[in-house]
């Protein structure tokens, strides 16, 4: 997520990446002070960020149900579910199972196919927690 928020701000040479390696490095040290911080504070900013990342969902093909669904189920089971971890597995494997059962197999890369197995495979068998 942070090489794709740095190529969209207009890093391209991988300086970005290794600045936001630093800095989450950096963050080890200052991590127990962000413990002291309560949940309560901290949700307004949740809820910024939210609102941002909502913004987004306008530039879908409203008209293609195979893309609206997916992601509207990955924008709403994060905060059901209360991990994007798991809002994005469900995003994923809706998408797939979105493009199966529409015939539509040929559109999505191989790849999507393996994420959603790996977390199928993790809901079923490892449990969803």
């Amino acid at each position: 997520m942070e090489s794709a928020a740095g190529v969209q701000a207009g890093g391209r040479t991988g300086l970005t990446a290794v600045t936001v390696a630093v800095l989450f490095l950096a963050c080890l040290f200052i991590a127990p002070l962000a413990g002291v911080v309560p949940a309560y504070a901290t949700a307004p900013a949740l809820f910024f960020v939210a609102c941002l990342m909502l913004r987004e969902l306008t530039e879908l093909n409203w008209d293609d149900s195979t893309e609206v669904v997916p992601a509207a189920v990955t924008a709403l089971m994060m905060p059901f579910t209360y991990s994007i971890a798991n809002g994005l597995a469900f995003g994923f494997i809706t998408y797939a199972a979105a493009k199966l059962f529409t015939g539509r197999v040929r559109e999505v890369h191989f790849m999507v196919w393996i994420i959603a197995a790996v977390f199928l495979f993790k809901f079923f068998y490892i449990g969803g927690h």
